[in-house]
């Protein structure tokens, strides 16, 4: 996850990413190396688990981690909405790692994502960890959303999968490069349904082939379109491995 802050605070006269057009549903998307998909026809972009104040909701278990991944992800959320100035973003649940995150979330980040949202519609969707919605930040909390062709909700429902764009799941891809398994992040599609991945800078990720996968796509048309520092790889199910 560290390449996407890296790539989120290289200057701005650096080398163009390399992103992915995909359709899902018939809408055509593109896959942001940064980890947000934009929607061109709606203007809106879309991220998915961020899970911001994770350090502080393990801090509270008595479990220490680095404090800066509120701060980095939301770094990363910036450069995302700068590079494509959206009308909406829609933020796919697990927004925060628990339930009282954007309750005791400090005011400088606060001020962080009223700045984001500033002139633009913002919709919260609510998550697993995050059921109750986001407290006292600009936008809308909701269960799920219907807009222009597809439904944006945070876990995948396999009875409902013509345009569902969810999270949760965080997938991950492993493929052979020079001769080394490099495993990242993706997007993943089979052109019916898109999973996002996870967009915060601590998340893990689940693989492909993993059986909480099973029966969400068809695997003869599903690619995986892989986090690289400054591009997108696509690679059809086939040739990943395990």
């Amino acid at each position: 996850m560290i390449h996407r802050l890296a790539r989120a605070l290289s200057p701005a006269t650096g080398p163009a990413p390399i992103s992915a057009r995909i359709v899902v549903n018939g809408v055509e998307g593109i896959c942001d190396p940064l980890g947000g998909l934009y929607l061109p026809e709606t203007g809106t972009l879309v991220v998915s688990d961020l899970h911001l104040e994770k350090g502080s909701a393990f801090a509270r278990r008595g479990m220490l981690l680095p404090p800066y991944d509120t701060l980095a992800t939301l770094r990363v959320l910036e450069a995302a909405i700068a590079r494509h100035d959206p009308k909406l973003v829609v933020s796919l649940g697990d927004n925060f790692h628990d339930r009282v995150g954007s309750a005791v979330m400090p005011d400088a980040f606060r001020h962080m994502i009223a700045a984001m949202a500033h002139g633009r519609e913002w919709v919260w969707i609510n998550g697993n960890h995050d059921p109750d919605g986001a407290f006292g930040l600009p936008g809308a909390s909701m269960d799920e959303l219907r807009h222009a062709g597809l439904v944006f909700r945070h876990e995948p429902k396999r009875s409902d999968a013509a345009g569902e764009v969810a999270g949760h799941l965080h997938p991950a891809a492993t493929v052979v490069r020079r001769e080394k398994a490099v495993r990242r992040a993706c997007f993943a599609t089979d052109g019916m349904r898109m999973l996002m991945p996870a967009f915060g800078v601590t998340t893990g990720g689940l693989d492909l082939r993993h059986r909480a996968m099973t029966g969400l796509f068809d695997r003869s048309k599903l690619v995986a379109h892989m986090l690289g520092r400054d591009r997108i790889y696509s690679v059809r199910f086939v040739n990943l491995i395990a």
